[in-house]
């Protein structure tokens, strides 16, 4: 991997090398860092007896996702595209961990089986690729074919995994069962503008500058954060299986 070389992958940016070629894309991150400090602000506020480290570590991911896909969208180098994507993928495992064995009760031996089973399927997902079809076309100046759904197609097993144990959640009338199927909702919406970002390249357009979707991706994102840190504000208060 060479850390210099640069990456187009967005709308905005199309193959501009420039540091502020993708104004919207950078600026929208601060949803993710303003999500961290509300984030924050809560925790602060919560009696320290109830004051939990892996709300903090969450919180703490959530700031550095916005840190680093500023970096990203900013530098759009290999170098850049590491800070973006490892917040991301620790912030799913962490989620994973803490949704399995603080909302469900699962044993710590079968969360780490479950957590590495993840991790495995969303590495297989990243490695399919397509051509024209399932939204795959590449990008302007690249051959061949790309990754499926714009490269969103790896967001996918962490929606289905908000939506399963969501509902088994609400099935055993946990308090924060609403919060994870929200957060569903809106990433299912956020996924699929992340997936037409380059589709839909010409009909977002400001003073003759093409936008894309993934700025909305970044907002919507933010959201979804912090509905899934005011979710771990909530474990232990609920049912706990036999």
């Amino acid at each position: 991997m060479i850390f210099g070389e640069h990456v187009f992958l967005y709308c905005e940016r199309g193959s501009d090398t420039a540091l502020l070629a993708e104004p919207a894309n950078a600026a929208s991150n601060l949803g993710f860092i303003f999500a961290a400090l509300a984030g924050f602000w809560l925790l602060w506020r919560r009696p320290s007896e109830r004051d939990a480290a892996d709300s903090y570590l969450l919180a703490a991911l959530i700031l550095l996702i916005g840190l680093g896909s500023l970096a990203f969208h900013l530098f759009a180098n290999r170098g850049s595209e590491l800070a973006d994507v490892v917040p991301i993928g620790l912030f799913m495992l962490v989620y994973v961990g803490i949704a399995l064995n603080r909302f469900l009760a699962v044993p710590p031996g079968w969360t780490m089986l479950i957590a590495a089973g993840f991790a495995a399927l969303v590495y297989v997902t990243l490695q399919l690729k397509c051509g024209g079809g399932m939204l795959g076309s590449p990008v302007a100046d690249s051959t061949g074919p790309s990754k499926c759904l714009n490269g969103s197609i790896g967001y996918l097993p962490a929606l289905l995994g908000l939506i399963v144990i969501g509902a088994l959640m609400r099935e055993r009338g946990h308090p924060a069962a609403h919060y994870l199927l929200w957060a569903a909702l809106v990433f299912a919406i956020s996924v699929t503008l992340r997936s037409l970002d380059v589709q839909l390249c010409n009909s977002f357009t400001i003073a003759g500058r093409k936008l894309g979707t993934h700025a909305a991706w970044h907002l919507l994102n933010a959201g979804v954060l912090f509905l899934l840190l005011r979710s771990s504000l909530e474990a232990g208060r609920g049912t706990k299986l036999p």
